[in-house]
């Protein structure tokens, strides 16, 4: 886990270990209700993905569709980030 932030490193480690998955799964659920609340000040859309991610961890059957979900995620940022800055050193 070494692209983590330092303070995220430890986090990360204990909530992926297995005996965590009776915690895993209600927090992947209430994020993502949360996410669905995103109107709400302090409730994002950034729950939602979370969610999915969390959850994708204890059931196989959606870690396809997140895995290629955070791929394309992951390409279309790059591509954007691409083209904001070659416009702001071109024009």
């Amino acid at each position: 886990m070494g692209r983590l932030a330092p303070g995220a490193d430890g986090v990360t480690e204990s909530l992926l270990h297995r005996r965590m998955r009776l915690i895993r799964a209600p927090l992947g659920l209430l994020l993502m209700l949360g996410g669905v609340f995103s109107f709400l000040p302090v409730l994002g859309i950034w729950m939602l993905p979370l969610g999915l991610l969390l959850l994708a961890v204890d059931f196989p059957v959606l870690r396809p569709r997140v895995s290629a979900a955070v791929i394309r995620a992951r390409r279309r940022a790059s591509l954007w980030r691409r083209r904001f800055w070659s416009r702001r050193t071109n024009g």
